[in-house]
């Protein structure tokens, strides 16, 4: 039995239950309905340590972990633009929503952003030029990891045009910013006047859009109840007179409260026996979406051990992805080299000269080092703490001491912030590389997230979100990928894509059909869209 053989088995071992999903992007659904109905009541559960925690509010300016709860803002909020695709996930593409169109300069330098005429906020105020240019402002300023990252002009960087233009300047061609925004907190606009009047506290709790929702109660980080917003610009739309969003503990209490009729929907199921129960269960149904955003160990490269290049080889010759993908995923996650999933723009499967397994180079140059200790951070989630466990396996049959530690998500963000972490198993890239925490939130110099700091990959980054050419961005997207592993910033894992679990009857573009993530394994849903049989 070979090496690799053996690997496989034990990880099989460590995984009693597996945190896993498929490729395959094919969702297992029921029939749908023949036309959209009015009316329900859909209650959603997210899980605690990722989308189900918003410890801070839903006001898109202070919403720190707003990038997580991008179900809740796209409810309250709506979007200026949204990620479509086909009801096989293919042909993603992002359309204007509350935008009616745009418009970049042939030079990638000015971007103009028509809005639709006659939309208001659910209070009445208008959703025009002068709101949403406020917006924008306090987006940019913004603590959230979701704030937008343009490289905006000295002079006149937002400007109005009339009741219905906003016009954004740069200071370099940025063309991917309208593949940026659904990603983005620019994307929810919240009522300038409800913000004067409620003050920032209590408009945190309560915040005011023109989205298709409306808050009727908000306790933070338990439960968000939502109703249907009268006034909201599609007619007939949202389908849903409710829409309640609750806090659950994990997988297993999560799909036993879907059998138990406690709640309709279940976002990024993660545990693989569970997904193969609900794949087999005819009163639910199971989609999946393409990977966008692939599993990877970052380094922080600023401190030891990983300032050594030859500490962080160590790790990629140590790690086996294939032997992950086997014991823990039955085979099913695609295999990474580079930032981006086969459900992204610009993927790669392989890249050149990429450092795979080798057990006998990993150990060598672990006695060069003279030993090496990790300190490996993963999120407080099933998948990753898994996927850190086997991690752990592998390196230490290298002769690396590993110290693992699963955290919140505000406290993962703390040891970012703190600067003194080592390692963390962290998942990378967007939909579009260039897009709000895409490849330049892990690798880009000066980032609270990255670790990493080398001029010439920022400017690879940069010139690839520069390019107004397609095929320009790919080649450049090609070399930033090579360069990365030729100086082993950062070991790729599997891209991992979770399951959306829904009772039967239920019915929607992201939730029932398959839209991509725009990022990590956020969900991609239309609530407005959203319906149920009556």
């Amino acid at each position: 039995m070979t090496k690799r053989s053996t690997h496989a088995l034990a990880l099989l071992a460590v995984a009693a239950l597996v945190a896993g999903c498929g490729s395959d992007s094919t969702p297992d659904t029921a029939p749908a309905a023949s036309s959209p109905q009015q009316g329900g009541s859909l209650t959603v559960l997210e899980r605690g340590d990722f989308a189900g925690s918003w410890p801070t509010g839903l006001d898109p300016a202070t919403n720190t972990t707003g990038g997580a709860n991008m179900t809740q803002m796209n409810a309250i909020f709506g979007g200026l633009f949204v990620l479509t695709a086909d009801d096989d996930g293919g042909n993603a593409k992002v359309e204007p929503d509350l935008a009616s169109g745009y418009e970049i300069s042939p030079d990638g330098m000015t971007v103009t952003i028509e809005l639709r005429p006659d939309v208001e906020f659910s209070d009445g105020t208008p959703f025009d030029a002068e709101a949403v240019a406020f917006n924008f402002e306090r987006a940019v300023t913004s603590a959230c990891s979701c704030s937008p990252k343009w490289p905006l002009a000295e002079t006149d960087p937002i400007t109005t045009e009339g009741d219905t233009t906003v016009v954004l300047r740069f200071s370099r061609p940025y063309p991917a910013v309208i593949n940026a925004f659904p990603v983005s907190n620019a994307n929810w606009i919240a009522s300038p006047t409800a913000l004067e009047q409620m003050g920032e506290e209590a408009f945190r709790l309560e915040p005011v859009g023109a989205g298709p929702f409306t808050v009727e109660s908000n306790s933070l980080n338990t439960e968000l109840v939502l109703a249907r917003n009268p006034t909201y610009f599609k007619s007939g739309q949202p389908y849903l007179d409710e829409l309640i969003i609750k806090t659950i503990g994990g997988d297993q209490p999560a799909y036993q409260a879907i059998q138990a009729g406690q709640a309709q929907v279940y976002e990024s199921m993660q545990t693989t026996p569970l997904v193969d129960q609900a794949r087999s269960n005819d009163n639910v149904q199971l989609t999946q979406a393409p990977a966008t955003s692939p599993y990877l160990v970052q380094f922080n490269t600023a401190i030891a051990p990983f300032d050594d290049q030859r500490a962080r080889e160590a790790i990629y010759y140590a790690t086996d992805p294939e032997a992950i993908n086997e014991g823990l995923f039955q085979g099913k996650t695609e295999v990474a080299q580079t930032f981006t999933g086969s459900g992204g723009l610009f993927h790669e499967a392989e890249v050149p000269g990429y450092r795979t397994y080798d057990l006998a180079k990993a150990k060598e140059l672990v006695e060069e080092l003279g030993g090496l200790k990790v300190d490996l951070g993963v999120l407080q989630s099933y998948v990753a703490q898994q996927v850190g466990t086997a991690l752990e396996t592998q390196w230490e049959e290298a002769g690396i001491e590993v110290t693992m530690h699963a955290d919140q998500l505000n406290v993962l963000i703390g040891n970012f912030k703190g600067k003194q972490w080592q390692a963390m198993l962290q998942t990378v890239g967007a939909w579009d590389p260039a897009a709000g925490t895409g490849v330049d939130f892990r690798f880009a110099s000066g980032v609270p997230y990255s670790g990493v700091a080398d001029p010439e990959l920022d400017e690879l980054l940069a010139s690839a979100a520069s390019s107004v050419d397609e095929a320009e961005r790919q080649s450049l997207y090609d070399q930033a990928g090579k360069l990365i592993s030729d100086k082993a910033y950062a070991p790729y894992i599997l891209s991992i894509t979770p399951s959306n679990i829904a009772v039967a009857g239920v019915h929607g573009p992201g939730l029932t059909t398959p839209i991509p993530p725009l990022v990590g394994v956020n969900p991609t849903i239309l609530w407005d869209s959203v319906w149920m049989d009556q």
